[in-house]
């Protein structure tokens, strides 16, 4: 295609032809180019490993096939699959529409051998809505693991579906919305989530070529996301710019951001075709997330939600590992940090000089190896913070301090968990609007994934401890007395709080005022964390 400038619109699938996307998606539909039907050519564990980047499964898996003709069908999706999953060259006679293809820019023109390669990955993407299946697909630039060897990335590469993408995707509510946000749009997965249940989506971006990949993908898939290919801005507006400059004096009730949020050194005279664009945000240590939530809160309409990825640094001397981002958000808007994991300065360069391919020649993997280690040093890092912010702008009758969230939850989640974020932002409110006089002549109920745990040493009489455990969600677990286990154990929806308080005191011969205060202390977090449920809710 001839050579391109940085960040060059023009070096992306061509979107302008709908009449050639609509051929070439029916043509992946006819050979079963889906999520379903990769896994049924590969089988199941050549294709989960394809989602992990293991290539080579499924190379074994096709190189066992037996060899089939340009019309059989299981043959087309073979060779769809070897030349944009594997990145692999493959006979143009095997590519169906392969002319339409190459037109449209996803693969090259044959070479003298007539064969093809492909310029881009595009692969098959499902969302799942209740018994029914929606089958997309989605174009980016070729990952690390597809590009040739001897080459690391590109800068202004346009990342692809990967382990953030559906994350996000997951974490985020559901529940339908008015206006949302995608801020960094990348090649625009969150964007197609989003019209399924807003009305209008707002996807910006800093990068044109992500712009171009962005609008392609919505517009091959129009059909299936109902929006009108020859009217994309009636429901998608695809804007470019940093940050929040482009949505300005607006307000939204739903934001998603995966936005690059990689801590990288910054070198002296760099610019923007110096760093990597889906993840370098070209600001020093973690300062691009800091401003997001600095500012997040001041772009979500009253009730509004805010879901995002993202790094921070530790620091020595910091008194916990969230010390520096409880001085982050505004004084009206809520803040949940979830820490998956952490990381050392050596694990983190390490892991960000793989993912771009810069480990493959030994003396500039070492060059920049000491870059990010001299760079955190620099301000005494002492770990990296890696998971998930939430944050929530009270509605705009509910009073009270904003809600302060910080765990760390390192095990294994329940997917998705946007319904379950949504449900604990609907009760910080309702806490917010009730004093403990107010809170203790409700009636509440056991969430059903709840169960109790008590840990018996032999012999003792009473347990040593006793956990509440959620089966499903954020599977927390919750230490309790006593007291508020046998607040709990009769939670059953029929007696309120008040009357479960009255009779616990009577029982332990306990100071009644005393046993309020510590018990609903506790029931507070219980009904935020989804433990107990108001009866009402």
């Amino acid at each position: 295609m001839g050579s391109v400038n940085f960040d060059d619109p023009h070096d992306a699938p061509a979107s302008s032809d709908y009449a050639r996307l609509e051929r070439i998606r029916a043509t992946l539909k006819r050979v079963d180019y889906t999520v379903d039907g990769v896994e049924r050519l590969l089988g199941a564990d050549a294709a989960d490993a394809l989602h992990r980047d293991l290539l080579a499964p499924a190379q074994f898996a096709l190189d066992a096939r037996p060899a089939g003709d340009s019309a059989d069908a299981d043959a087309q999706l073979a060779a769809l699959i070897r030349v944009y999953l594997l990145a692999q060259p493959v006979d143009a006679g095997l590519v169906p529409r392969v002319d339409d293809q190459v037109a449209a820019g996803l693969l090259e023109p044959r070479d003298q051998d007539g064969v093809v390669t492909a310029r881009f990955d595009l692969r098959p993407y499902a969302i799942a809505e209740g018994e029914t299946t929606l089958n997309l697909w989605v174009a980016s630039d070729l990952g690390g693991l597809q590009v040739p060897e001897d080459q690391p990335l590109r800068r202004d590469h346009v990342v692809g579906i990967g382990p953030a993408t559906t994350n996000l995707a997951q974490l985020t509510p559901r529940h339908d919305v008015d206006v949302a946000l995608d801020l960094g749009v990348g090649m625009g997965v969150q964007t197609m989530h989003l019209l399924r249940h807003a009305g209008e989506v707002v996807a910006t971006d800093i990068s044109d070529r992500a712009l171009a990949f962005a609008r392609f993908n919505l517009l091959f898939n129009a059909d299936d996301l109902e929006i009108d290919p020859r009217d994309l801005s009636a429901r998608v507006t695809l804007v470019r710019g940093d940050l929040f400059e482009p949505v300005t004096g607006r307000a939204f009730d739903l934001i998603v951001t995966n936005p690059p949020f990689v801590i990288t050194p910054r070198v002296e005279g760099e610019d923007a075709s110096d760093q990597y664009t889906y993840r370098d945000g070209g600001r020093p240590g973690d300062s691009l997330v800091e401003t997001i939530i600095r500012n997040i809160g001041s772009y979500l309409a009253p009730n509004g939600i805010a879901v995002m990825l993202g790094n921070w640094e530790i620091h020595e001397g910091d008194e916990t590992w969230h010390s520096r981002l409880e001085t982050w958000p505004d004084a009206d808007t809520d803040l949940w940090v979830v820490q998956r994991e952490q990381a050392t300065p050596i694990e983190y360069a390490d892991m960000w000089l793989k993912d771009a391919a810069e480990n493959r020649e030994l003396e500039s993997w070492r060059t920049q190896f000491g870059r990010y280690l001299r760079d955190f040093a620099s301000r005494n890092v002492e770990a990296i913070g890696m998971g998930m912010f939430f944050l929530h702008q009270g509605s705009a009758t509910a009073e009270g301090a904003p809600v302060r969230r910080f765990e760390m939850l390192e095990h294994q989640l329940e997917q998705p968990l946007g319904a379950r974020i949504h449900d604990t932002f609907v009760a910080d409110d309702w806490l917010r609007e009730r004093d403990d006089e107010d809170l203790i002549d409700e009636t509440f109920v056991v969430a059903g994934d709840v169960t109790e745990e008590r840990w018996m040493i032999p012999g003792d009489a009473d347990p040593s401890a006793i956990l509440l455990r959620q089966g499903g969600g954020f599977r927390r677990t919750f230490p309790e007395t006593t007291e508020l286990s046998s607040f709990v154990s009769v939670s059953d929806g029929e007696l309120t709080g008040r009357q479960i308080l009255t009779a616990i005191a009577a029982l332990l011969e306990v100071d009644q005022d005393a046993l309020n205060a510590r018990v609903l202390r506790d029931v507070r977090d219980l009904v935020s964390l989804g433990f107990l449920v108001p009866r009402w809710m």
